[in-house]
């Protein structure tokens, strides 16, 4: 649904003017459970880089989008694997036809010569190897649409984009505090919503909560750095860590999710989450300095 079907070929993308930003990539698999040990198994499938190509919008405007279009789908070279349909709002807004990352040309892994970026979004939506873009005038299933074809409109809400995120890096899962003193809890909190905008610590189990510092650059869409001094007295505890974002998004706990979704309050201990999972990680820190997953 264009005026003018165009073909660009990566010498012509590279004559509009250029955008270089900053955002988050995270899988749909990126979820805590009960039995991961460490951080990188409950949150590692997250990544943040420098994006830099052109910006969808610009290309859509020079293609002519017709009346009655909703939606644009991406289609990669990884056969139906690599296809997704995205709102022509979202194309519009922010995302990138990006050739670069982090100050060099996409490796073939990640994407070369070129792939969509959208911003905030699960990771399946922003195609690698991309060779074909479609603008449509309703959603378009595709392969990684098999798992919800008969979708609850609850479930529907908590996809495409993330929600507000956090975890701490330390102390976390199979790190020991060597004894009782002064540490700095330091950790990362990302928001497909936007830039995040208050950070929050609980070193009680989440009774109480105190502002966490916010360290370095906030890119909106982007890994933001946080850290908090705390004082460990040798004590028993948990740790754990929630996100605020622009929209006023807060990151929830399992029994909020739970509540939400009509389950009793410890389901999701041992049921997987609909949609993103954006629950709060709580981190169980023993007499000994051990530190394990407290969603056991």
């Amino acid at each position: 649904m264009v005026d003018r079907p165009l073909e660009f070929t990566l010498e012509e993308l590279k004559r509009f003017p250029s955008v270089s930003r900053v955002h988050f990539l995270e899988c749909l698999g990126n979820r805590a459970k009960a039995d991961h040990k460490t951080v990188q198994q409950t949150h590692g499938l997250t990544s943040c880089s420098e994006w830099t190509g052109v910006l969808l919008s610009a290309l859509l405007k020079e293609v002519g989008v017709q009346k009655g279009a909703n939606w644009v789908v991406s289609e990669g070279a990884e056969e139906v694997k690599g296809a997704g349909s995205i709102p022509l709002a979202k194309a519009m807004d922010d995302c990138l036809v990006a050739y670069g990352q982090n100050g060099e040309p996409l490796r073939p892994q990640n994407g070369f010569p070129v792939r969509l970026i959208a911003p905030g979004f699960e990771g399946i939506y922003n195609t690698k190897w991309l060779r074909r873009i479609k603008v449509v005038d309703h959603y378009y299933m595709t392969y990684n649409d098999y798992g919800h074809i008969s979708k609850d409109p609850k479930v529907a809400a908590l996809n495409l984009q993330w929600g507000p995120k956090s975890v701490i890096t330390f102390p976390s899962g199979g790190q020991k505090l060597p004894g009782p003193g002064v540490y700095q809890l330091t950790g990362l909190a990302w928001s497909g919503g936007g830039a995040v905008r208050k950070v929050e610590v609980s070193t009680d189990g989440g009774h109480t909560w105190k502002d966490a510092e916010i360290r370095g650059q906030i890119h909106r869409m982007a890994h933001t750095r946080f850290g908090m001094t705390w004082k460990w007295e040798g004590q028993e505890c948990v740790l754990q860590s929630r996100c605020t974002d622009e929209l006023g998004q807060v990151q929830p706990t399992r029994a909020q999710l739970a509540k939400f979704f009509n389950q009793p309050a410890d389901y999701y201990h041992t049921h997987g989450v609909p949609g993103t999972d954006n629950m709060i990680q709580p981190w169980r820190i023993a007499a000994d300095g051990s530190v394990s997953n407290a969603i056991a």
